[in-house]
């Protein structure tokens, strides 16, 4: 039986809130390498370009499923894509809290990425069938705000009960947490107002695979989505490294701090992120400026970079404001999601945002590897706590690498604004 007006209203934002607490729990478990480094070194005593491989291992299967995740939210619906999902993921923390090498514990992560990857996804694709066309821009930036959640439980909380009880007890628990939510998801989400009991695919029970090809075809063959992603992959890719990933042994080798107070500039960069993106997607609804704010957005991420190689070392205070600055902006960036659905008909709307989001999340995957391998050139020889330290020159040129990929990024941002188009809602 059909919802009524006011109990889709109500009952949409429960099944999303169901949704995002296994994405946030995906977004835990994606950045959570950056605390545990020190721990993970020592338990699989690996090099820093060996810690940078296991960071991106789970960007690698996250990466390549994108497009394939994207197209099986359009034809099945998010619930049962998202549930079975979060249920891989789950079972990847549990493997991953129970490796014993460095290759069990690389593959068990990468699992976790394949499960992982189609809940971003399942909930645009949920956001497209429960939300109104303007209301679409602000259900992106809080769900992104909710990855932001999950990057600041992953900082000192996940400090805390690592020194506690052992960074494989807590995420024995994150596994556990996972499957639970698989079966809520399971359970309780509906992909569109109007399901049935059985809830059958929403819009593509009778697609082929001439349709598939139409759907690949109208989505790959122009530059629009491919331009987004490489603005996403820039953005992306430097943020979960610098910020994700080599934040904290930035401020432990250069600034003489414990790894609870980094985690604590790391923390303001993840609050960024979780205010900007709702914000930027609440105005972006509002003013219907979504290219110039990705363009704003861009901008200033390449202003907070060059800071950082201009200065190497500011201030702690400055640093805690430039890391909340980079995650800020990001969620400007993220509205090329919304860009990429105005510019395609809503049947393929999973398709567009999984292409954006691959390409996206394969810089995710090979700029920590990059960075990895520039820190160990610059390696002084010395360790910390059996930790590798590596010099002001080495974090300085890591961060003029991502200045540069700034400016590229910048160089997408201006072409996706000059070339504004007419929003397409469907083919109906």
């Amino acid at each position: 039986m059909a919802l009524t007006r006011l109990d889709a209203r109500r009952v949409r934002w429960l099944m999303w809130g169901v949704l995002a607490f296994g994405y946030l729990l995906m977004s835990f478990t994606r950045v959570s390498t950056a605390v545990l480094a020190e721990s993970l070194t020592l338990a699989f005593d690996v090099t820093a370009t060996e810690l940078g491989l296991l960071h991106s291992s789970f960007f690698y299967l996250y990466a390549a499923m994108q497009l394939p995740a994207g197209l099986l939210v359009d034809r099945y619906g998010p619930r049962r894509v998202a549930g079975t999902g979060t249920l891989v993921m789950g079972v990847g923390a549990v493997a991953f809290a129970m490796s014993d090498s460095f290759l069990v514990s690389f593959l068990a992560r990468a699992l976790v990425g394949f499960g992982g990857s189609v809940i971003f996804l399942a909930i645009l694709r949920f956001a497209v069938t429960w939300f109104r066309a303007d209301e679409y821009a602000t259900v992106t930036g809080v769900t992104i705000g909710v990855s932001a959640l999950g990057g600041i439980v992953a900082t000192t909380p996940l400090a805390v009960a690592a020194s506690v009880v052992g960074w494989r007890s807590s995420m024995l628990v994150v596994g556990s947490l996972c499957v639970a939510s698989a079966l809520v998801i399971l359970l309780t989400v509906r992909d569109r107002p109007a399901d049935p009991a059985d809830d059958e695919s929403p819009d593509s029970a009778d697609d082929g695979p001439a349709s598939l090809r139409d759907d690949l075809r109208s989505v790959l063959g122009g530059p629009d989505v491919w331009v987004l992603g490489v603005l996403n992959f820039l953005v992306l890719g430097v943020n979960f490294t610098i910020i994700g990933l080599w934040g904290v042994p930035y401020l432990v080798h250069l600034y003489d701090l414990s790894v609870a107070q980094a985690s604590l500039y790391v923390l303001a960069g993840n609050v960024g992120l979780l205010v900007g993106s709702p914000l930027f997607g609440w105005v972006a609804d509002r003013v219907a400026a979504h290219t110039a704010l990705v363009l704003t957005s861009t901008l200033v991420f390449c202003a907070v970079f060059g800071t950082l190689t201009a200065l190497g070392t500011p201030p702690l205070p400055l640093v805690g404001v430039l890391f909340f600055g980079a995650m800020f902006v990001n969620g400007g960036v993220s509205l090329a999601f919304t860009v990429g659905r105005q510019r395609h008909p809503d049947e393929v709307s999973g398709t567009v945002s999984g292409t954006i989001n691959s390409v996206g999340y394969f810089g995710a995957a090979v700029v920590p590897a990059v960075m990895g391998a520039v820190l160990d050139a610059f390696w002084t020889g010395d360790t910390v706590d059996g930790t590798p330290v590596y010099s002001f020159t080495g974090y300085r040129v890591a961060f003029g690498i991502a200045t540069a990929a700034g400016v590229a990024a910048l160089a997408c941002a201006l072409w996706s604004h000059r070339t504004r188009r007419t929003p397409v809602r469907s083919r109906q």
